[in-house]
């Protein structure tokens, strides 16, 4: 009897073991459609941008756009806001995979821009006199793991980068300087669409 028992116990050991990896991989971006276009809103803090004690704060918004080729990108609101004193960047470009644990990994590449007086300096803070252009100052290859919350909602629960001279080539993964981990948590929504506004007087 004691055998049997057993026996029995080991079956039903064996049996959790075989659902759990089923389970793991029938989650997040494994059974959601998460592709689609996705908003974070963001405030642009341009304190004292001047040095006159003017204080600049803009709502702005992050547009991240997953398709379905396995593409991806996102732009933010806030890069032509002052560019000339603040500087610039362009959009994050790049890719999307959904790892076998139901987690989405996002890698991209985009440009920043400081001011400069003429193409021949490459400042690092606003320059005085006054810019008339900007010049590239980095690349940078971000890393961005996302847990599919639902098939609106996904939330960025890690972030890691690297930042390449202007020199260095960005596509190289192993490449410029490996930044620090962030692990902030920051919500997306889907952008969904809607004939709400269509359908009032």
């Amino acid at each position: 009897m004691l055998k049997l028992k057993n026996v029995m116990l080991a079956l039903v050991v064996l049996s959790i073991f075989m659902v759990i990896p089923a389970f793991a991989q029938d989650k997040g971006c494994k059974n959601i459609k998460f592709y689609g276009s996705y908003t974070l809103t963001d405030t642009a803090d341009l304190t004292d941008l001047w040095g006159d004690g003017t204080n600049v704060s803009h709502t702005v918004i992050f547009q991240l756009n997953l398709h379905s080729d396995g593409t991806a990108d996102q732009y933010w609101t806030g890069f032509p806001d002052i560019m000339l004193s603040g500087g610039s960047g362009s959009s994050w470009i790049g890719s999307w995979k959904c790892r076998e644990d139901g987690m989405l990994v996002v890698t991209t590449i985009h440009a920043n821009y400081v001011p400069t007086t003429d193409a021949k300096n490459h400042p690092t803070t606003v320059p005085n006199p006054p810019p008339v252009d900007l010049i590239l100052s980095s690349h940078a290859r971000s890393t961005w793991l996302f847990a599919v919350t639902d098939a609106n909602t996904l939330t960025r629960i890690q972030a890691r980068g690297r930042i390449y001279g202007v020199t260095e080539d960005p596509s190289d993964p192993n490449g410029g300087t490996l930044r620090n981990p962030s692990n902030n948590q920051v919500i997306y929504k889907r952008l969904a669409a809607s004939d709400a506004d269509l359908l009032l007087p």
